[in-house]
């Protein structure tokens, strides 16, 4: 009997195989493999490291450039949000360059400035995703409280333009689903508050939405 033989050939020569359309947990949309949004989260095993620090697993250069390659605009929580509020009837601009920060999402009718914000990078207080990293400790540090004071400001300015603000928690996203947050922004929306943060409350409780006093 004769075999059949095997032709090996070097990586560079295989041919490419692109997976076809998966369903995003997040909306339900289906996406290709070319035009899935990426996440904000970007740590391995976040679910489970509240507060601590995770060992890196590749070397500087390499982390720098994959951190370089990771989306501030049009992320999978939020591409999800604005999926669910499009479906509800509700019209609105993203990534306004005339409004501080530039929200992710603006409803002028309702002039309202909506920030999705990656857990990580706006350094969630408390929460199970917003992990350290272990390597450039001084980096890092300055990298985030730069963070988290241009969102202070952003908030500052568009409250006293006579906006109102909501910010949206990627855990809330990711525990809860888009639609369930969703809902809660509709309602917020339609009501007077002035300010309002959407969170997950703990692995398992309920969304939590809180009016939150303006800062000076």
């Amino acid at each position: 009997m004769g075999a059949s033989r095997l032709e090996l050939r070097s990586p560079q020569t295989l041919p490419q195989v692109h997976p076809g359309p998966q369903r995003d947990q997040l909306s339900g949309t289906r996406w290709s493999h070319h035009e899935k949004p990426r996440s904000d989260l970007h740590t391995r095993g976040g679910g489970e490291s509240q507060g601590r620090i995770l060992a890196d697993i590749v070397d500087k250069q390499t982390r720098s450039r994959m951190m370089a390659g990771i989306r501030g605009r049009n992320t999978r929580p939020e591409v999800a949000l604005r999926s669910c509020l499009h479906r509800s009837g509700f019209r609105f601009r993203i990534h306004s360059r005339d409004l501080p920060g530039r929200p992710d999402i603006v409803l002028p009718r309702f002039r309202a400035a909506v920030f999705v914000h990656g857990c990580f990078w706006h350094r969630h207080t408390g929460c199970r995703f917003a992990t350290e990293p272990a390597t450039r400790p001084e980096f890092w540090a300055a990298k985030f409280a730069g963070n988290v004071e241009r969102d202070s400001w952003a908030r500052k300015d568009l409250l006293d333009a006579g906006w109102r603000v909501a910010i949206v928690w990627e855990c809330s996203l990711k525990q809860h689903g888009a639609g369930s947050v969703a809902d809660r922004l509709i309602s917020w929306l339609t009501g007077p508050g002035k300010l309002i943060e959407l969170d997950e409350k703990g692995p398992n409780g309920p969304l939590r939405d809180r009016d939150m006093e303006p800062t000076d």
